[in-house]
């Protein structure tokens, strides 16, 4: 598993990733996994949902994004472009809360 530059101290994971394989790499490289165990789990592991519930918030985000055309279909080829209209559908997706309607 490649890790970013910066190591996290806590990965956010769906029951996909429910395996002992998985949960032991991440705790000896000390990371805290996230993951609610799966139904058919012989033992079972206990989940923070409330830590948990952050996922949610990321994973409409990305549904947010994908509604936008021009990053669902990745128009622009140079990485500089993408990430400026990333922050442009992050903005319009906050504006609306930001300003108050008089």
């Amino acid at each position: 598993m490649a890790f970013p530059v910066a190591k996290p101290k806590v990965l956010l994971a769906d029951k996909g990733y429910d395996g002992d394989a998985v949960r032991v790499n991440l705790l000896a490289h000390g990371i805290l996994p996230i993951i609610p165990p799966k139904a058919n789990r012989r033992e079972h592991i206990p989940c923070d949902f409330r830590r948990y519930r952050d996922r949610y918030r990321i994973k409409r985000m990305f549904g947010h994004l994908k509604h936008q055309r021009c990053i669902a279909t990745r128009y622009d080829k140079i990485a500089l472009s993408f990430a400026t209209f990333l922050n442009l559908a992050a903005i319009r997706k906050w504006l609306p809360n930001f300003v108050h309607a008089a």
